[in-house]
């Protein structure tokens, strides 16, 4: 058990210490650690709880390792998949807002954060284009088998073009999902 709570803090914490652009732009490494490393979950039980969890409100990464750290090891799993994911990023954030204002205007930092930007954008990317796995998979072919693309469509033009809340979005996709794609 001790050994499964330190593999879980060193696979999240690395994942989270690599990554860079946030939460969604980290979930291809938690994903890397998850089902290729460790084998703790299946790839579609990731994309299952993947999907669950931005369903939900609050940040995904620490949802997804805290769901995966208690399917590994109860509540002490998930305690330590928080701590693994938050403490890291909570020591550099104290250390870079102590140096921020030394270093702002570096010519090398901007150049730095310039450099990472495509990076950030490719690893959103990927996730978008793995989560496309899961997403638009219908559960089995009929009549209903185009609404995964109709929802997705649907969501898009009422947030991006009509700047409808995002929320309204999610509840009626699950409505949906409940009533047609069970």
């Amino acid at each position: 058990m001790l050994k499964t709570l330190l593999d879980l803090f060193i696979g999240f914490g690395r994942a989270t210490l690599l990554g860079y652009g946030g939460g969604p732009a980290i979930v291809p490494l938690y994903e890397h650690e998850a089902v290729n490393v460790y084998h703790w979950v299946t790839p579609e039980e990731f994309g299952q709880a993947l999907a669950f969890g931005n369903a939900l409100p609050g940040p995904i990464a620490t949802k997804l390792t805290m769901y995966i750290g208690y399917k590994v090891a109860g509540w002490l799993g998930a305690l330590v998949s928080l701590v693994a994911v938050t403490f890291p990023v909570f020591i550099i954030m104290v250390i870079f807002f102590a140096f921020l204002d030394k270093f702002k205007d570096s010519p090398t930092i901007k150049g730095m954060i310039a450099g990472i930007r495509p990076v950030v954008f490719v690893m959103l990317a990927m996730l978008a284009m793995e989560f496309a796995k899961y997403a638009f998979v219908p559960k089995e072919t009929g009549p209903l088998s185009w609404l995964p693309f109709a929802i997705a469509a649907v969501y898009f033009i009422i947030v991006y073009y009509l700047n409808l809340s995002p929320l309204l979005g999610v509840i009626a996709s699950l409505v949906l999902g409940g009533i047609f794609l069970r």
